[in-house]
């Protein structure tokens, strides 16, 4: 064989190398393996208890950072992603740590607005818990600004994501109860305290909690156990009570078998317990939720579906338990439960995506024919999301979906201040009421916005 020169060696040298296949990194790590390019770096905001738990089920991707104002609650969560740097204000973390592409939202309801707003408007993706937000105002300003951002969102809405929440509405596509014209829903919450009153004691801040921190965008106020951890959902500055906390999971399985879009009207009635310091000469308790209430919404005809009447129980209350319902079987789950009122019979479900689906009278449990599966089914509730971050499908419960959904549950509690019928124009984001329209937002704390 004559002898290659140099320039002859490397052209069939590159000439060999053009006709090899590239093999991808994820290749080489084998099965299963994500090459860290290819995962997002996630952030949490609110990162013990809920938020502990979100983060656990995106674990596929790296942790980047963790922001908490309570950092002995966060304690868990800084021990299990150690090289995660840690925050108390993410309004620092965003503006300090570029590299962050998502962020996960599980503080108060309060804050859960300017929080996914901050990110929003820095192209980062957002998972939010429920309610997204604390006011109609935001939902809606949420929704377009993602919208308009072209970023990946899930509201944290687990149930939307099982298969019951398909069946479900399969079933009722396919005439198993005929037209839905009544559905009820409740919850036996709240399960923390409501219908009290400010305390007046002024206990120290603990030394790990940032309390300005704390109340974020809320009007001010002294430091108090009867405010954080957990029991903040019974107050009007922080959470949105029973109906806030279960109702984003309770209806969403009747707005996705239904369609329901918006409300026409809402009305509400509650429970008139008297808190210490409240006289019966005031007209309402703004400190904290009622605790129970019943708000009943109706629905407008879609298309050729019937106007559909939704009552929602919670604190204990019920709608009546069917005749049809056999004796010894719970009705609904610890959790509470929704009833279809069909004009050929009714379904029943336990909360949280509908599960535990049965057809009433039970005889058609055992002799209707289940109609063929056609829904698209769930990758997983956050595997959704990490999906649509990545340029997938939009996950199921993005803030287009969840957005309506949110601003109807909230309505509810419009509805239960006003103490009146209210007509809700959607287009226009108003009511008939300007006492009720006053609580569609309200004016933050100087250094806190929304846009």
């Amino acid at each position: 064989m004559a002898p290659m020169d140099r320039r002859e060696f490397l052209g069939s040298t590159l000439a060999a190398m053009a006709s090899v296949t590239i093999v991808p990194r994820h290749v080489w790590g084998g099965r299963g393996y994500t090459p860290p390019s290819e995962k997002l770096n996630i952030a949490g905001i609110g990162v013990a208890g809920q938020g502990g738990g979100d983060l656990r089920a995106m674990e596929s991707e790296t942790i980047v950072a963790l922001c908490d104002v309570d950092w002995q609650r966060a304690q868990s969560a800084f021990e299990r992603y150690p090289k995660a740097k840690r925050y108390r204000d993410f309004r620092v973390m965003l503006e300090e740590q570029p590299d962050i592409d998502a962020v996960v939202v599980a503080t108060p309801d309060h804050v859960h607005a300017v929080a996914s707003m901050a990110a929003i408007q820095r192209g980062k993706h957002v998972y939010v818990e429920k309610p997204m937000a604390h006011t109609i105002v935001e939902a809606r300003t949420m929704a377009a600004a993602a919208r308009k951002a072209g970023v990946a969102t899930q509201m944290g809405n687990q149930g939307h994501a099982m298969e019951s929440m398909r069946l479900l509405k399969e079933w009722i596509d396919a005439g198993a109860i005929g037209e839905v014209t009544k559905v009820d829903t409740w919850t036996p919450h709240a399960v923390w305290p409501q219908g009290i009153g400010r305390p007046t004691d002024t206990p120290p801040v603990p030394d790990t909690l940032a309390w300005d921190l704390w109340l974020g965008p809320a009007p001010a106020r002294p430091y108090h156990p009867a405010y954080t951890p957990r029991v903040w959902r019974g107050w009007w500055d922080f959470g949105t009570g029973a109906l806030g906390d279960m109702g984003c999971h309770i209806f969403d399985p009747v707005f996705y078998a239904l369609d329901l879009g918006h409300p026409s009207t809402v009305e509400a009635s509650h429970s008139t317990f008297v808190p210490e310091g409240l006289s019966w000469d005031k007209k309402f308790n703004h400190e904290s939720y009622p605790r129970s209430s019943i708000v009943r919404y109706s629905f407008p005809k879609r298309g050729d579906k019937p106007p559909v009447e939704l009552t929602w129980y919670d604190g204990g209350l019920m709608p009546a338990r069917p005749a049809e319902l056999d004796d010894g079987l719970q009705m609904g789950s610890t959790y509470g439960g929704v009833l279809f009122h069909g004009t050929e019979g009714k379904i029943i479900a336990g909360a949280h995506g509908a599960g535990g689906l049965r057809l009433l009278p039970e005889s058609r449990m055992r002799t209707w024919q289940r109609p063929a599966k056609t829904l698209v089914r769930s990758i997983g509730h956050a595997k959704e999301w990490i999906a649509a971050c990545k340029g997938g499908a939009p996950a199921g419960s993005n803030f287009d979906y969840a957005g309506p959904l949110t601003e109807t549950v909230l309505l509810g509690n419009l509805a239960i201040r006003a103490g009146k019928k209210l007509r809700w124009n959607a287009k226009a984001m108003t009511t008939d009421s300007a006492e009720a329209n006053a609580f569609l937002h309200r004016t933050y704390r100087e250094g806190w916005r929304l846009s």
